[in-house]
């Protein structure tokens, strides 16, 4: 039986949720990932999940998805920042190569924002993970750029590939939540609900 709506589409959500063994539905709709300028930072995405998982209730509450629309729904975005600036998913390979040169040797933070929808109750909140890279190599940001095009990735990488696993110097929090999602504060969550 399926617990809960995933509004992701996210291979690596769904991979963490299916360790943890929760039984879960994907649905996803299309939704503005803009955000007001003023917002502070942390909470960019947690707005932008907020807006995924009510485009999924409004979808869910139609007639044809009604069987869907007693469940709760968890909805996810993740971003990762540089010296106070939000660093988005490359547009291609030359905003890849740009995007990861200026993490070379930085220290950057990676922040998920999960909302959690139950009728009218709502959990939110955000996590953050301290990430430092160690120098890279322009042959080494473009060799992973070629090989693994993170062009659907915040920052421009996932922390489970070769970048990952060779380039990072330390992390400071939760390893999961820089691939996607805070796993244990959502099970707590889910536990809430």
């Amino acid at each position: 039986m399926k617990e809960f709506i995933l509004a992701s589409q996210s291979p690596r959500r769904k991979q963490l949720l299916e360790w943890a063994e929760l039984n879960f539905e994907i649905i996803v709709q299309s939704t503005d990932e803009s955000y007001p300028a003023d917002l502070p930072i942390d909470q960019v995405p947690v707005h932008i999940a907020r807006q995924k998982a009510l485009a999924v209730k409004t979808h869910v509450q139609t007639a044809f998805h009604k069987q869907y629309a007693a469940m709760p729904i968890l909805a996810a975005d993740t971003i990762v920042v540089l010296n106070g600036k939000v660093i988005g998913k490359p547009i291609d390979k030359e905003d890849a190569i740009q995007i990861l040169e200026s993490l070379s040797g930085q220290l950057h933070q990676v922040i998920t924002g999960v909302v959690l929808m139950n009728g009218d109750q709502e959990i939110a909140f955000s996590d953050t993970t301290e990430v430092k890279f160690y120098p890279l190599t322009h042959t080494q940001i473009s060799n992973y750029v070629d090989k693994y095009q993170p062009y659907d990735k915040a920052g421009a990488y996932a922390i489970q590939e070769w970048i990952g696993v060779v380039g990072i110097e330390s992390i400071k929090g939760d390893f999961y939540n820089v691939m996607g999602l805070p796993v244990s504060r959502v099970v707590k969550a889910l536990e809430h609900l």
